[in-house]
């Protein structure tokens, strides 16, 4: 029983891994990356900070990030993932508005 279970397993993961391996993975892979970068981007300029900190390069990984996810999910047909991405970068999108909209004001304000 043992056996037959460690065998379901490898060729479980030798069918995602190695047989189901394409472009579109190396995309997803690629997406997911840049989706990461951003809380890395935050964690490091909050930690020089001493507090919270969201950069503009947080906004801008999650953009990326999520289209390239989005584009991903929309080829892989997820819904629950399209859905999520969807949303997302939407959201991102927002709040990149919202942060671009205040430097402006604060640019005017200087003058």
């Amino acid at each position: 029983m043992l056996i037959d279970l460690q065998r379901a397993v490898g060729n479980y993961l030798h069918d995602v891994f190695i047989i189901n391996w394409d472009w579109w993975v190396v995309l997803g892979f690629a997406a997911q990356g840049l989706f990461t970068a951003r809380f890395l981007v935050q964690w490091i300029a909050s930690e020089k900070a001493g507090r919270s900190v969201v950069p503009m390069a947080f906004w801008w990984f999650s953009i990326s990030g999520g289209l390239l996810l989005l584009v991903y999910a929309l080829y892989r047909k997820d819904p629950v993932f399209i859905l999520g991405q969807g949303l997302g970068v939407f959201i991102y999108l927002r709040n990149l508005q919202f942060v671009l909209k205040e430097r402006r004001a604060a640019a005017t304000a200087d003058t």
